[in-house]
Order: C-alpha cells, then structure tokens, then sequence
C-alpha cells in the first residue's frame, strides 16, 4: 500500500485550486503543500484551506513530498520540470501531470526514466466533489495506481484508462461539461420565452438535470428506457424529442465530442 502523507501542488489556478479543494474537503490525512507565483491565488486558497502550506517557490512545495500534481500550463511545464528534478534524483515521488496536451512519452522525455508518473485528466467539478477524472499510468504499480485514483475519487469518480483513451476523455468529459452547461442556458432560454424568470427557470432546469442523472444511477438502465418511460404516443414528450431530431440534436452532440479530436 502506498500511502501519501505530503502531497505538492504546483499550481493554483482553476485546476489546482479545485484539486486542492478537492482534497481539503474531502479530510484525507494527507499534507499539502502549494506553490503558485500569485499572492492573491495563494491567500483565497488558505482562507478555503487553513491547514495546507503555501509558497512562491516550487523547490520548497515539492522537496520531500509523495507526490507532486503539476497544475500548471502545457507550455509552462518543461521549465518547471527543469527546476525540480534536481529533487527527484533520491526520493522518486509520484508524478501526476494534469497538463493537457503532454502526454506519458512526453513526460517521461521531459523528466527521465524511473519516476512513476501519471497522466490525469480531471473537470472543473472536482471543486464541489462531483467531477470526473480520467487516469493514466506509465512505471507504476497497482499500488501507486490505487493511491493517484483514491485522491481523485475523493473529488467526484476516477477511472483508469489507457494512455491512447485519454483524447477520447477529454472530449468526452472535460469538453463535455461545457456542452452540458450550453444545454441548460439553451433550457433557460427556452423558460425565459415561455414566461419564467431566468433564475427560476435555471432551478427548474438543473432540478431535472439532477433527477435524470440520479435515475440512471439508482435505477441502472440506459437513457433510452428512461425516455420510454416519460415519452407517451402522441404526447408532448415524443414531439419534442422529434423536434430535437429534425433540427439534427443527436448529430451535433456526437460531432460536437468527436470534432475536437480531430488533428
């Protein structure tokens, strides 16, 4: 079993900071140190988290921790990395890249070989414990794997995928919460006409979002019987549905997942 006591954030922008609100939240017994040039990101950070460790220097959050998670920018990172490998040489700490664009191969160039490193991809969500993150490995053991995915579970659900899958979360997931928000502003707009006030018709919205998302999980069935369940013949519901269809509703959510992947 690996057990992480001083986990270093190298980071604290929107992803830093909600994996570190992830973390405080959630009362793992686990040490936290964070580095980030911004005070004013520093300072909200401590006034969420009391009890972490904050710093301007990346030397100082990353010496001696079990696991570093770098937060920062794709093109920010390989400087970065030069400034902390110095570090690696005898502790070997985990190494968890949420750095999108940098793959495994990628990493294991910038940093060498013998570290176990991680390639995660999480969504903004993880900052209120519903998020979802995609994780990959390269040099690490079941434990090592089990350790990274219990810190990211405590932030919503984590999964291990393959390296070659992680395009695919992406789009599916981390481009994907946007592509839910759209549908509810679109939902609100649509109240906002029928005569409800804006933020009555965004709690009506997110209150059916919720209970849609609530029955698959309760109920474990798929979104097609759920609509069967709600869509009478020649009702209200099934002239929608095929409104939706006319108007090529299922074709631009799949294109809308699958376009962002192509090169």
């Amino acid at each position: 079993m690996v057990q992480l006591k001083n986990i270093a954030v190298i980071g604290a922008g929107n992803m830093g900071g909600a994996i570190v609100r992830g973390i405080c939240r959630s009362g793992m017994d686990t040490g936290i140190r964070v580095a980030n040039p911004s005070a004013s990101k520093l300072e909200r950070l401590r006034a969420d988290c009391p009890g972490i460790v904050t710093t301007h220097s990346n030397t100082e959050a990353a010496g001696g921790a079990d696991a570093v998670i770098l937060a920062v920018k794709p093109w920010i990172l390989p400087g970065v990395v030069e400034e902390l490998k110095p570090l690696l040489v005898s502790k070997k700490p985990i190494m968890i890249s949420i750095a999108g664009g940098v793959d495994l191969p990628r990493l294991e160039e910038m940093l060498g070989e013998g570290l176990p490193l991680f390639h995660v991809i999480p969504d903004t969500a993880i900052s209120v414990g519903h998020g979802m993150t995609f994780i990959a490995s390269r040099h690490a053991d079941e434990a090592a794997r089990q350790a990274v995915r219990d810190i990211f579970a405590t932030m919503g659900r984590a999964a291990l995928v393959e390296e070659r899958l992680m395009g695919a979360a992406t789009a599916l997931s981390s481009c994907g919460i946007a592509y839910v928000f759209k549908y509810i502003q679109a939902c609100v707009q649509a109240g906002v006409q029928l005569g409800f006030r804006p933020d009555d018709a965004l709690n009506y919205v997110t209150a059916t979002v919720d209970g849609a998302v609530a029955l698959l999980q309760a109920d474990g069935v798929s979104p097609q019987e759920e609509i069967d369940r709600v869509t009478t013949p020649g009702g209200m519901t099934i002239r929608g549905i095929n409104a939706l269809e006319h108007s090529g509703f299922t074709s631009a959510v799949i294109n809308g997942i699958i376009e962002p992947l192509k090169k």
